[in-house]
This record gives structure tokens, sequence and C-alpha cells, in this order.
């Protein structure tokens, strides 16, 4: 079964709920801790990550807190996927074809392929701006 990691799922909520946010102030961590229920050591591991890839910035002292390097829809959802799990190939053969010794004569090589490549383009048709929810009962039920 193709899953997502916590890391995947509890990061992209953590920026969707930063965008709705972040209104040119940065956001603490704790705030975004609060509202997404997601540990705060949890959270702060996953940020590590998110800045490593140039997509949240922080600030620190007073006023200080989290922001996105660019505007909510430049942001796509596989932008921030791919930040925490890496990239997304359904098996290990369509990124790394080398390291299958059938892989000339699959069958199924191609599928695999072409699957992982419509995950991909939806993934990076979705911004943080179509996932950030838009009233408290979003929020809720997220």
């Amino acid at each position: 079964m193709l899953k997502l990691s916590t890391k995947g799922r509890y990061g992209l909520r953590a920026m969707a709920e930063l965008a709705g946010r972040c209104n040119g102030e940065p956001v603490l961590l704790d705030d975004l801790s609060e509202a997404q229920h997601i540990p705060k050591k949890y959270l702060y591991a996953l940020f590590g990550a998110l800045k490593n890839a140039g997509l949240i910035r922080s600030t620190r002292g007073a006023g200080g807190g989290y922001m996105l390097t660019r505007p909510a829809g430049q942001i796509t959802v596989l932008d921030v996927v791919t930040a925490l799990e890496g990239p997304l190939d359904l098996v290990e053969c369509v990124g790394h074809p080398e390291q299958c010794g059938q892989h000339a004569h699959c069958p199924t090589a191609v599928l695999w392929a072409d699957l992982s490549k419509m995950i991909q383009d939806y993934l990076g048709g979705m911004t943080l701006l179509d996932v950030i929810p838009k009233d408290a009962d979003d929020r809720e039920s997220g």
C-alpha cells in the first residue's frame, strides 16, 4: 500500500497552517504545534528539513518565528512532500532502474513510472493556497 509517513502528512498540515496564518509576520512554532496537534519537538525537526529545502525561513528574538520563503500559491504540495519524504516514486526502480536486474524486461516498469508521474503531476499542480483551511470548521476536521 502506498502510504505517506507522518513526516509528509504532518509537515503538509503544518505548512498549510503556516500559510493560512502568515500575513507577512513570523508565526510561532508553539502556535502551529497547538493548532495542528503536532508535538513541538517533532514539528521543529520537520521545519528543519523544510528550511533546508528553502521553503521556510526563521527569525529569532522578539517577534520571531517561521515564514514561507515564497507566496503560498508558489509552493506546491509536491515541494513540501518531497522535502520531507524524498522522491515519490512508487517503486524504487522508477527512480533508479540500475538497481533492478529485470528493469529492461519488466512488463510493469512503464506502469509504475507513469503512475508515479501522475501522482507527482497532481501534487505539483496543487499549492499551499489550495489546501489552506477556509474557515475554523475545516481546520478542526483536517
